[in-house]
């Protein structure tokens, strides 16, 4: 079996959220960023790595990897999370953002399923344009852990291998309105179950 480290990154600043941290926000019972990490452990990885900063919450089956500086933007944590998982000689990561709450097991297996060595490169999508969840072969971790700012790996992902998945499973927590609007299409039933 391929030797493949989630990465699930969950140290922003909640900018778009007002005072609050996002992450801790309830949503079904749970802290918002427990629904991944939960669909996450369920999964046979080589690790589990969580890049986070001090968001008072236990994150059980998973390596923690500090950011002390998550105002250098989401660039900055997807790299402490490579480095790590290089470190673990992970063949490929399998990145998660833990403001997605929705995305179930079925969908991971799915772009792990599509791994084919050092140089796979996998994108979810709803449309046409490719997304996180990801996966990278090691081939890539040296960019990767190279880029700056705020926009990830966005551009590395134009030439990925895309699974689709449907629009809801891939609907992120940027504002209190979103959580809003999660909360009122759930119904009260929570994350999609794996």
């Amino acid at each position: 079996m391929a030797r493949i480290a989630a990465v699930l990154l969950a140290a922003g600043l909640s900018s778009r959220f007002g005072q609050a941290d996002k992450l801790l926000a309830p949503l079904d019972g749970l802290a918002l960023a427990q629904h991944a990490a939960g669909v996450l452990a369920q999964l046979p990885l080589h690790a589990r790595l969580v890049v986070t900063r001090d968001v008072g919450m236990d994150w059980p089956g998973f390596g923690i990897v500090a950011n002390d500086r998550p105002e250098a933007g989401l660039s900055r944590s997807l790299a402490l999370g490579v480095t790590a998982a290089r470190a673990l000689d992970a063949e490929a990561v399998l990145v998660a953002l833990a403001d997605m709450p929705f995305m179930p097991a079925a969908h991971f297996v799915a772009l792990i399923g599509r791994f084919t060595g050092s140089a796979s490169l996998v994108a979810s999508t709803a449309g046409a344009d490719p997304m996180p969840p990801a996966l990278f072969g090691s081939d890539w971790f040296g960019e990767l852990e190279s880029l700056r700012g705020d926009r990830g790996a966005q551009a590395l992902l134009r030439n990925a291998d895309l699974v689709r998945a449907p629009a809801q499973w891939l609907v992120d927590i940027d504002r209190p309105e979103d959580l809003a609007q999660a909360r009122a299409r759930q119904g009260g039933h929570g994350a999609a179950q794996p």
